[in-house]
């Protein structure tokens, strides 16, 4: 006759064991309180939200913020000289003169916000934006700095946005996952940007397609089987779960044996949805149109911000698009000019259809649309030619839409070169906090225990961003 653990200390010394053991338990229970929620469900928000879900728009490399959306009228005029205050203690890499901004910036809206022509079709769209001129992160290096602006961490491992979100707040659509990420970059943390960590696996991103692979090619593998019926496939699992449960009964809570038996559940209720989900031939030539996937130059990026529409309004809470020419990036050291047109010739359409697509639905209203990169650039020159800018984490853009968010407003500034943020400064932690917030979390609140203390995806640090929430 054999025994089990559980048997064993209930049996011996009078049972003392089993009090020990029920000790144990408790704490488990403590330090693991996601074993009561399931991604597939629609948790509570700890407040009336604002948004349901977020698409996050992510510029692999650090978009130029005085190139784009944070105009230097100081900058253009000190063209070639030297910056007239310290650089930097930390840097990235030497670098020289002040380099002006190759680029015309054009006030647009009501708002009269200036935009630079590198984005004339999102500069369209303007008074729909909350511009946050004035982020700030730690680290100059991209893998550090995406990691930051991903997780909250440049140095540790920690569960990333989406599956904080999806932690927190589950998903709306049982046959979907509850974070999707579209063509995602393997380089620079690769998969730790989009991964649970020590949350559950089941609030991992579900990665379709990455970086290196055409748009087209972002699917998901092995979603119809023609082999089985769903009949057939629905036996099978019910018997793999039941071997699964009676070996959860026998252990007691075991977070990635349960997240195994969502994943399978999960995995099985994707082939009803995630097919017509992916059918982009269904759109109407219009809205393809007004994406650009019509067209070679915007036609991948296009795709994406189409699909992200398409999840959102399937329930998906998380969604990120990632942009990662992987010839260029947004990481021009040197061929500013060259780099920058092609970058954003392949995503200013596709936004701005995507912006006007989530409006014309009534989508955006409860939607939070995030854009930008890990860091910005310096306005120092670097490279040959006067034609290049290193990384900059102190001070750089990303905006907002929708979702409860201000529009038609530019929050923050950097100094009158662009260089280090100077007003109403907003860290990465602070981002985090605000975006938790608009979705009815408090970013105090979301914990979960690990290894002994609890985290957040905020850490000890972050404010809400009060003034640019509507």
């Amino acid at each position: 006759m054999t025994i089990s653990r559980r048997q064993l200390l209930q049996q011996c010394s009078a049972g003392f064991g089993s009090l020990a053991l029920a000790s144990l338990l408790a704490d488990d229970a403590i330090a693991a309180p996601s074993l009561s929620q399931d991604p597939a469900e629609t948790h509570l928000p700890h407040f009336p939200a604002k948004a349901k879900r977020v698409i996050f728009l992510f510029m692999k490399g650090g978009p130029s913020h005085m190139d784009t959306f944070d105009y230097k009228p100081q900058l253009q005029k000190d063209d070639h000289k030297q910056l007239p205050f310290d650089k930097p203690r930390v840097q990235f890499a030497p670098t020289g003169e002040l380099l002006a901004s190759p680029w015309k910036f054009k006030r647009y809206g009501e708002s009269g916000i200036a935009v630079s022509e590198l984005f004339p079709h999102v500069a369209e769209c303007v008074d729909d934006l909350c511009i946050i001129n004035s982020m700030h992160g730690t680290n100059p290096a991209h893998g550090g700095a995406s990691l930051k602006l991903h997780t909250g961490s440049d140095s540790f491992v920690r569960p990333s946005m989406g599956s904080w979100v999806t932690y927190g707040l589950g998903t709306e659509n049982q046959n979907l996952p509850g974070f999707i990420t579209i063509c995602p970059t393997l380089a620079h943390g690769g998969t730790k940007n989009w991964s649970s960590a020590f949350l559950p696996a089941n609030y991992s991103g579900t990665p379709l397609g990455n970086a290196s692979q055409s748009s087209e090619q972002a699917r998901v593998k092995y979603i119809h089987n023609a082999q089985l019926s769903r009949n057939s496939q629905r036996l099978q699992l019910d018997l793999i779960q039941s071997f699964n449960n009676k070996f959860l009964d026998t252990t007691g809570p075991d977070l990635a044996l349960e997240a195994r038996i969502k994943s399978f559940e999960l995995a099985f209720r994707m082939q009803t949805e995630m097919p017509e989900a992916l059918e982009l031939s269904q759109e109407s030539r219009a809205t393809h149109a007004s994406y650009g996937t019509d067209d070679p130059v915007t036609a991948d990026f296009a795709r994406q911000c189409l699909m992200a529409r398409r999840f959102a309004e399937r329930g998906v809470r998380f969604v990120q698009v990632t942009h990662s020419n992987s010839e260029v990036q947004w990481d021009q050291h040197g061929d500013l000019r060259k780099g920058h047109v092609q970058n954003a010739a392949e995503v200013d359409k596709p936004i701005a259809g995507l912006l006007r697509d989530l409006k014309s639905r009534g989508l955006l209203d409860d939607t939070l649309v995030l854009w930008g990169g890990e860091f910005g650039r310096t306005p120092t020159c670097q490279g040959k030619g006067h034609d290049g800018r290193d990384h900059n984490p102190e001070g750089f853009t990303m905006w907002l839409a929708g979702g409860g968010v201000r529009s038609g407003i530019q929050y923050g500034a950097t100094d009158d070169y662009g260089y280090y943020a100077a007003v109403d400064k907003v860290h990465i932690h602070d981002l985090h906090a605000t975006l938790l917030h608009l979705l009815g979390l408090d970013h105090l609140r979301l914990t979960h225990r690990h290894a002994g203390r609890d985290f957040r995806l905020t850490d000890v640090a972050g404010e809400v961003v009060q003034g640019i929430i509507a």
